[in-house]
């Protein structure tokens, strides 16, 4: 018998086992897949090490906040760490022009870059910056702190993203560049709260790193540790349902019909996917149909390119292209028109530091265009492969993804490519979890609140969530989850005391 039973090995599962393992609690996590991590998880082509989900991170640098997170997890004496530009770790691209509009590390940095190219915009992205730091002092744990808030009762989680930052100018380059890099968190014009662009965007405006050689350097050091501290990790175990009775959890079934007996149980999967692996006639029906019928983020299909070697100079920076000024409307793409936008980012790699030895480009791309496959599965796990129509179709959207870059972005990278590989909805529903795909979990609406806040308890007595549905997306969004789903088991106050002192 386990005190908790963790579903899913993605950075939520992973913190929440650790926490526990490290308060002397028996502990097992339950990854369905080969590797560990989630969004963490890396594979090679020719060589090349590419991330499946996260192609940077910030708030590293002495004293912010995801350092300080991240040296009680005792890691950032373990990952290997490459910092981007300062001057211009995100740049914004329209059309076929020239012109890159820069986004620098360090507020004052930050400043003066857009001041440079926007000149009569100081006391616009002054006010700016000083509305992304203010609504980011109103998250506690944010800033490693307890305080209770009354979110309920703040009219800032009902500030629109896309409002607010377009009333500051009439400027619409401007405003487009500040809202430039939205697809970190998938943004919707007429829904995303300012609250989710403020706690997203400044950590990376703070500092902004790569992870050297992948973002599963994270996992493993974090599975060392869960070991050393007594917690259990099993891969390739799969949890397909529950034994439920008197109301409570009593065991979890994997795939090869082994029983996992625990006290407790916690999902890092998606709640609807929870729900379905418990049996929702297990939850009462206000609250499943809520939590059934919530909007998730788009998906993405992501292209992959190995690059001949010394044939293409590592980009220090992230390019977020948009073929028209509309930086909100990349989702509502047709056939004709995608990708019309997407994000490109070079994996930093140790072994030749000043050139790439790989791309990956991510653009917007609805689930409904996987039904004809939607019953295939394809993992490491479970390699039963895909039919010649989705390869093809993968082919296509490949080159026209390609094609465009070379088009607007980098002219005769193509010269460079060795290898094209790519990934679409359906490899991030297989290896990640989410139900449809999705890139960063339940759509927040600043319109409706309350009915896309999730807490950690759930009407099953002895189930909890955690991960990016609960909270913020991201490493440090997920983190911060971590957190609030433990403080049901641990002191708050001597957790957040243990970290502040590490």
């Amino acid at each position: 018998m386990y005190d908790f039973a963790i579903i899913g090995a993605g950075l939520g599962g992973l913190q929440c086992a650790y926490i526990l393992a490290k308060e002397g609690h028996k502990v097992v996590v339950l990854e369905k897949n080969h590797q560990l991590g989630g969004s963490l998880q890396v594979f090679s082509r020719d060589k090349t090490v590419f991330d499946t989900g996260v192609h940077y991170i910030g708030g590293l640098d002495e004293g912010q906040n995801l350092n300080r997170y991240f040296r009680y997890f005792g890691l950032m004496d373990k990952i290997k760490l490459r910092k981007m530009d300062e001057r211009a770790f995100d740049r914004v691209h329209f059309g076929d022009g020239d012109e890159y509009y820069n986004h620098a590390q360090g507020y004052d940095l930050f400043i003066e870059e857009i001041v440079r190219q926007f000149p009569k915009e100081r006391e616009a992205v002054t006010k700016y910056c000083e509305k992304v730091r203010a609504v980011c002092d109103r998250f506690p744990l944010y800033n490693l702190e307890v305080t209770e808030p009354d979110y309920f009762s703040d009219s800032l989680l009902e500030l629109s993203a896309y409002e607010y930052i377009n009333s500051l100018s009439t400027d619409k380059v401007f405003c487009s560049v500040l809202a430039g890099t939205n697809a970190l968190y998938a943004g919707v014009q007429d829904k995303t709260p300012f609250y989710i662009h403020a706690l997203v965007v400044n950590t990376y405006i703070e500092s902004s790193y790569r992870l050297v050689d992948g973002g599963s350097q994270i996992a493993k050091h974090m599975a060392r540790s869960i070991h050393a501290m007594g917690g259990e990790i099993r891969k390739r175990a799969e949890v397909i349902g529950a034994d439920v009775a008197g109301g409570e959890i009593k065991a979890l079934k994997l795939a090869d019909g082994e029983l996992i007996e625990a006290k407790n149980y916690i999902s890092n999967a998606h709640p609807v996917t929870t729900f379905n692996l418990v049996g929702p006639e297990h939850f009462k029906k206000a609250y499943r149909n809520r939590i059934m019928s919530l909007e998730n983020t788009i998906s993405s299909f992501t292209l992959h390119l190995s690059f001949k070697e010394k044939s293409f100079p590592y980009l220090d920076y992230n390019v977020y292209h948009y073929d028209k000024m509309d930086v909100w409307g990349g989702m509502n793409y047709t056939e004709k028109s995608w990708p019309g936008c997407y994000m490109l980012s070079c994996p930093a790699n140790s072994k030749t530091p000043d050139y790439a030895d790989g791309l990956s480009v991510m653009a917007y791309m609805h689930y409904d265009e996987m039904k004809p496959w939607i019953q295939s599965y394809n993992t490491v796990a479970r390699p039963e492969g895909r039919i010649d129509s989705y390869e093809n179709f993968k082919q296509a959207k490949s080159e026209v993804l390609l094609d465009a870059i070379e088009k607007s972005v980098f002219p005769g990278i193509k010269d460079s490519v060795k290898g094209v590989y790519a990934s679409t909805p359906l490899t991030f529903r297989d290896y990640i979890g989410s139900p449809d795909g999705n890139m960063y979990g339940v759509l927040n609406d600043h319109k409706s609140f309350l009915k896309t806040f999730i807490n950690p308890k759930t009407k099953v007595p002895n189930l909890y969530l955690t991960g990016q549905n609960i909270g913020v997306h991201g490493i440090l969004g997920v983190t911060v989850s971590s957190l609030i789903t433990c403080f049901e088991f641990i002191d708050r106050d001597k957790l957040m005391k243990d970290i502040k002192e590490s």
